[in-house]
């Protein structure tokens, strides 16, 4: 995307957790000024969130930052659901088609560190100790006030507003916004520690019974994350700073040793402390020029560890489109495309984690009929596996129904909407002057730029081979009209905004393969836009021209969408 210059109005961006710093990164990437405030003067020491789910990590690899996560993450492969001493269900990630068919345990904390190490890369730096406290917009432009630390009042004059500042969020309660919802009754305990037992160090462990759920998840080197509800004597703990009295080790053994089954024993207790859940959101993403993601959004139960991918997510959707709007290439149409393409996600992510959690915590009735008698059957059954799996991973989330996707049916391969799978390929040209070879797909694709993909055969399957002297002979692909008047008209409808990347099925069997993930037709194109998900799909002799057509519509410039 073309960059945008230094004196233009930025994009100021309210919070410095993993949501704010996800859209930092995807505006920085597409060369989008950026200002990122938080109104802490230190990052924070301990966190809750700790699930990375395999969508996010795939998205950090397509922003060449996933390496550092996975040196430092603890992968857990399955998720078990006991009650009164039997396992119930065992739900595995392995058959999941990603590189990451697992959930990676990290600190928060460290999620937040190595992104903001990143951002550094991008010559982005978070300004802490500075606070909203007042927005005034109109149709140009957003006046936010800003305080300091030391007291300093400022003005910022900014081109949007990205409200990722967390559960009591200030941006929305300068808005004017509802958090509709309810809070829970129970208290719950939330506890690092380490435990030694005969539970298995790669799955994450949950137990219900009649006194309440207890959760045990590994994070590595013998560290767990102990989760518990229906805590009533709150009071019970260890001082803290202000007074407050946190979980102490002595009440996390003995709810342990009263819900849970195995023989286990806990120590070393690190942090913890109580909490209560909420299942809130807003009805409204956007306000004019100001923007709301993560859980200044939306807050659920932690069930299924959906938060702070969701928030991550939210903001990897936004920014690319901002970025357009900031170079000048899209209307402000294309903004209201992220309400249309994500509150219904939140919708869903509220409900499924409310009725998880219910599910576990069910004492009596039809619920826990359903989990001790008719979960076991359900979760024997394939094809429910897999959907909980996708769903669990994210890698289920899908933008069908949204305006951005044009879908014409091809033989097998990813729907318009859906998330682009990797895939093994043959590089036969790309951009960049960019060598024939084999390579992945997530790695061609940079997610500063749509990626055009044209699926090509190669004549009566001729791969790759070597010459008498051990050098690679590429293999010659006919002369294609079709796909040279395509790649013309995209590149005029895109500039400086598409990459194109002539690709055929790879030679060496390594999975997956490209007719594995996008199916047997052939010549085929498969446009991706800059969060990975895939805006459109076709032949290029029949749908070129409604593919010019959309692009027109959405990305083509400030005057082309309706």
């Amino acid at each position: 995307m073309a960059a945008v210059t230094n004196d233009a109005p930025p994009v100021l961006i309210v919070g410095a957790g993993p949501t704010g710093l996800a859209a930092a990164m995807s505006l920085a990437r597409a060369h989008t000024n950026v200002r990122l405030i938080d109104r802490a003067l230190e990052p924070a020491a301990y966190s809750r969130a700790i699930g990375i789910q395999a969508r996010t990590l795939e998205l950090f690899e397509q922003h060449r930052v996933v390496e550092p996560f996975l040196a430092l993450g603890h992968r857990l492969r399955a998720a078990n659901l006991y009650s009164n001493g039997h396992r119930l269900a065992r739900l595995d990630f392995d058959p999941l088609h990603t590189r990451y068919p697992y959930l990676l345990c990290l600190d928060q904390t460290i999620t937040e560190r190595l992104l903001t190490e990143h951002l550094a890369t991008l010559g982005i730096q978070i300004e802490r100790g500075v606070a909203l406290v007042g927005l005034k917009q109109d149709a140009s432009q957003v006046e936010a006030q800003l305080l300091r630390a030391d007291g300093r009042q400022e003005t910022c004059r900014a081109a949007y507003v990205i409200g990722a500042d967390g559960a009591h969020s200030t941006t929305r309660r300068l808005l004017g916004l509802g958090f509709s919802g309810k809070t829970f009754e129970q208290t719950f305990l939330l506890a690092d520690l380490q435990v030694d037992s005969d539970l298995s160090e790669d799955e994450f462990h949950l137990f219900a019974s009649s006194d309440g759920l207890a959760a045990v998840i590994p994070m590595g080197g013998g560290r767990h994350r102990f989760i518990a509800d229906n805590v009533n004597d709150v009071n019970d703990g260890d001082e803290a700073n202000g007074g407050e009295r946190k979980p102490s080790l002595d009440l996390c053994s003995a709810i342990a040793t009263q819900r849970i089954d195995h023989p286990l024993q806990l120590s070393a207790l690190t942090w913890s402390s109580h909490f209560h859940l909420n299942s809130r959101m807003v009805e409204r993403l956007r306000t004019e020029r100001v923007f709301l993601a993560g859980d200044a959004a939306h807050v659920h139960s932690p069930a299924g560890a959906q938060g702070m991918n969701t928030g991550i997510q939210e903001a990897l959707n936004l920014g690319w489109k901002l970025a357009r709007r900031m170079a000048g290439q899209a209307s402000e149409a294309l903004l209201d495309t992220y309400q249309l393409e994500r509150h219904p996600i939140e919708r869903d992510v509220l409900r499924q984690t409310a009725f998880i959690t219910q599910l576990a915590e069910a004492e009596r009735g039809p619920m826990k009929l359903l989990r001790e008698r008719i979960m076991p059957v359900l979760a024997a059954f394939g094809p429910l596996r897999d959907a909980a799996r996708l769903m669990v991973s994210e890698l289920a989330i899908q933008y069908r129904r949204s305006p951005l996707t044009l879908e014409r049916v091809l033989d097998g391969g990813p729907r318009a909407g859906e998330r682009a799978p990797d895939a093994l390929v043959h590089v036969m040209d790309g951009p960049l002057g960019r060598a024939p070879g084999t390579a992945r797909l997530y790695d061609l694709h940079d997610p500063a730029f749509f990626s055009l993909f044209l699926l090509v055969a190669l004549p009566g399957g001729t791969q790759a081979a070597m010459d008498a002297t051990g050098a690679l002979v590429e293999p010659k692909v006919a002369a294609d009209p079709d796909l040279d008047r395509l790649c013309s008209a995209v590149e005029a409808t895109l500039p400086g905004a598409v990459r194109i990347w002539r690709v055929t099925d790879a030679s060496d069997g390594e999975a997956p393969s490209l007719m594995h993930a996008y199916g047997r037709t052939r010549p085929a194109f498969y446009l991706l836009r800059p969060d990975g998900y895939l805006c459109a799909r076709g032949r290029p002799a029949s749908d070129a021209s409604a593919l010019m057509r959309h692009c027109e519509t959405w990305f083509g410039g400030p005057g082309a969408a309706h």
